[in-house]
């Protein structure tokens, strides 16, 4: 690059400004200046590559042409000192955003957009729905103009075509609502990437936490928080989106994790202004339920110290869970002084409301890996249905023969390796579930026990019924 710098400074001397001006009398200073860059660039450009050392292989001409031409396509991040670097990639970021933000469709054109469609709709009805044909579809874009464009493509009508009942027209109602959802998404993309402050594509937990803040007001379901439950409503959403979007505990979460999971739903489901009673209370992400988990919280702290000791957590569910477990629980996951604060206590629930799922399953599996071998022996199995039978002699039931237990779960799970179970294993095999209840709390246990003795009394009750 000085080589290159030298020699064009060089050119450029040897040339009087006002012969350059009479060879170009039509071009600014600055046109003149890009046409002499690119005469002398051209020039170095025909320079022979270095010669290769002579123990290295020679490279041909088509590899040194092939080299010459691939582009750049590592662009490293500023550096942290570079002050102004980092504000020129965050004011470039923010007007690209504001652009693409700009190409959105608004209100009053999803208006026009729905009048078109009606007007131009092809008969004959289908009960009351209305359907169009690709003829008038390409019509209702041309008229409506460059902007409805990029969403009325041949792809969008053939892939609602595959799912329409009617042959040769998609759905009015469909395309209307797949226009919607589009755009929707966009707006929700362009949203979460402001957040997005070194434009990789990747949210940090502070980053969520600051979105989540901002949303706050924008929902009419949440009207009734008071501001001093606003920074644990926040924890309380955002650790749902990191429990099950990053569980190996990464740090950060993929934007397009967030848009294609179901919870940005849930969550933006508070913006209706009515939403039925039992509705909020399946909704993590609902005042009543967020209330209802802190609640939780604040009855298991009996020292009232803001953190949770294993004493304290017993009481947890229906207070079963078996204490072995519970010793696991505090020698696995972040805790203070020996104590749980609500941020991990979160991902404790989480773990215990969702137990088939694979990122539960991650979390339970490492408090059940008590050797830390990435698998579970049978060894480990007896360790904590110890606990079981210690529970099973408080009740003064009848014992339990541990190798039953064990038989039982290793042909439910049905490990590639018969003597021990991965992680792998107890996710295909569909009935991890089942055997981590089994394993870390009784009553879990008790109820699979007795399974077909309860399913004898119900149908006998549904007899009687009749």
């Amino acid at each position: 690059m000085s080589d290159f710098r030298e020699k064009l400074l060089s050119n450029l001397d040897k040339i009087k400004p006002s012969a350059l001006h009479r060879q170009y009398p039509s071009k600014t200073n600055d046109e003149i200046e890009d046409i002499l860059f690119q005469k002398y660039r051209a020039e170095l450009a025909k320079k022979k590559p270095p010669t290769a050392a002579p123990d290295q292989p020679q490279p041909d001409s088509q590899t040194v042409d092939t080299y010459r031409y691939i582009p750049r396509f590592h662009f490293e991040l500023p550096k942290s000192a570079d002050s102004l670097a980092q504000k020129l990639r965050e004011e470039a970021r923010t007007l690209f955003l504001q652009k693409r933000s700009k190409e959105l469709l608004d209100n009053a054109e999803f208006k026009l957009l729905w009048s078109l469609l009606e007007k131009h709709h092809s008969p004959p009805l289908i009960g009351e729905e209305q359907f169009i044909n690709y003829e008038n579809y390409c019509k209702v874009g041309t008229i409506a103009g460059e902007k409805f464009r990029r969403y009325l493509t041949a792809t969008t009508f053939a892939r609602l075509l595959a799912s329409s009942g009617n042959p040769g027209k998609i759905s009015v109602i469909s395309l209307f609502n797949y226009t919607m959802r589009k755009v929707w998404l966009q707006q929700t993309r362009i949203g979460l990437s402001l957040y997005d402050y070194t434009g990789q594509g990747f949210l940090s937990e502070s980053d969520m936490e600051s979105y989540i803040l901002e949303l706050i007001p924008t929902f009419p379901q949440l009207e009734g928080l008071e501001k001093s439950f606003h920074s644990f409503y926040v924890c309380t959403t955002v650790r749902k989106f990191f429990f099950f979007l990053d569980p190996l505990r990464t740090g950060r979460i993929r934007i397009r994790d967030v848009l294609t999971c179901s919870f940005l739903d849930d969550l933006l489901e508070l913006r209706d202004e009515e939403i039925p009673k039992d509705a909020q209370e399946l909704n993590w992400f609902s005042a009543p339920s967020a209330l209802s988990v802190y609640g939780h919280y604040l009855n298991l702290d009996k020292d009232h110290n803001g953190m949770l000791s294993k004493k304290e957590l017993i009481g947890y569910g229906t207070g079963t869970l078996t204490p072995i477990f519970l010793e696991r629980v505090f020698a696995e996951c972040l805790t203070y002084d020996g104590e749980m604060d609500y941020k991990t206590y979160l991902d404790f629930v989480l773990a215990l409301e969702n137990r088939g799922e694979p990122q539960s399953l991650h979390y339970l599996f490492r408090i059940l890996d008590v050797e830390h071998k990435g698998y579970l022996t049978a060894f480990t199995l007896n360790y904590f249905f110890k606990g079981i039978q210690e529970e099973l002699s408080a009740h003064r039931a009848e014992p339990i023969n541990f190798d039953d237990v064990k038989d039982e779960i290793f042909d439910m799970v049905k490990p590639e390796d018969p003597t021990r179970i991965t992680l792998k294993d107890l996710i295909r095999c569909g009935h991890g579930e089942t055997v981590v209840s089994i394993l870390i709390e009784f009553h879990k246990f008790w109820a699979y026990e007795n399974r077909e003795v309860m399913v004898t009394s119900t149908a006998s009750d549904d007899t009687h019924n009749l």
